[in-house]
């Protein structure tokens, strides 16, 4: 993690008010808004595994060439495993690759980080401190004017509007990844296994050919119906990845190896 976000973590610990579900607030984000579309630019938006299958495939394009138009991958020494930040372009105002006069080109297909905005989201064991439950916030900064406008709402009611229910059910699955009891016991992924991870999460076309074009199957039994689902449901095939990496990189029992590969290991 790095310093800066470590630091705003605690902050969010510290200073900001912690709402549940059902407390309320009023925003909106619209053309007519003095700042509308002023936030596109020059931020960090971290990717999950799910912002990048939605917006690669929205642009009919392959996971490798996504990840290489419009992304950049940090390394900070004390990162556990690989991040993805989307890039913004080399402008004056560094504005997003999608930003449009008129908002945002893969609106409907918008990460994680932009739908919840300006509702912010913190979990157990993703700080140094104790976080007894999940929790949320609310990010009222001075440049942003949609703070008062438009209907009041509760936090549930937010989640409803801006769509995020598959979205966060793929995060949690995420999260039990990167909040693994592997990295509280200050254990680190090796270069082999970290390439894994993101291969696994973020580059899923290049994964799909791992799994059918390498000795994958020879090694590992899938349920009667999965290979079909994993070679045409990008879905499916997040999910499988998220269970292969618990076997994996953490030796958890979610895989079944092949006798003949065991054999092969006598």
């Amino acid at each position: 993690m790095s310093d800066e976000l470590q630091r705003f973590k605690e902050k969010v610990l510290r200073e900001y008010p912690r709402l549940s579900k059902d407390d309320t607030f009023k925003f909106a984000c619209k053309p007519g808004i003095s700042c509308y579309n002023e936030c596109c630019g020059d931020v960090n938006i971290f990717l999950t595994p799910y912002d990048i299958l939605r917006m690669k495939n929205a642009l009919g394009i392959q996971s490798e060439e996504f990840l290489d138009k419009y992304t950049i991958t940090p390394f900070d020494k004390n990162q556990n495993y690989p991040v993805i930040l989307l890039k913004m372009q080399d402008d004056d105002k560094h504005t997003c690759h999608f930003v449009s006069p008129d908002g945002c080109a893969v609106y409907d297909d918008r990460p994680w980080a932009c739908r919840y905005y300006p509702i912010g989201m913190a979990s157990p064991k993703e700080n140094d401190e104790e976080v007894e439950s999940a929790f949320f916030f609310l990010l009222n900064e001075d440049h942003c004017k949609g703070h008062g406008e438009g209907n009041e709402m509760s936090v549930a009611e937010w989640r409803i509007d801006q769509g995020l229910d598959k979205y966060d059910e793929f995060g949690e699955l995420y999260k039990e990844l990167t909040l693994h009891d592997y990295f509280a016991r200050g254990k680190q992924l090796d270069v082999p296994r970290m390439e894994m991870f993101h291969m696994a999460c973020y580059n899923l076309d290049k994964f799909r050919e791992f799994i059918l074009n390498s000795s994958f199957l020879t090694r590992l039994e899938l349920e009667a119906d999965l290979l079909e689902k994993l070679k045409e449901d990008d879905e499916e095939l997040l999910r499988f990845g998220f269970r292969w990496l618990k076997f994996a990189l953490f030796a958890e029992k979610t895989m079944t190896i092949r006798p003949s590969a065991l054999g092969g290991l006598k």
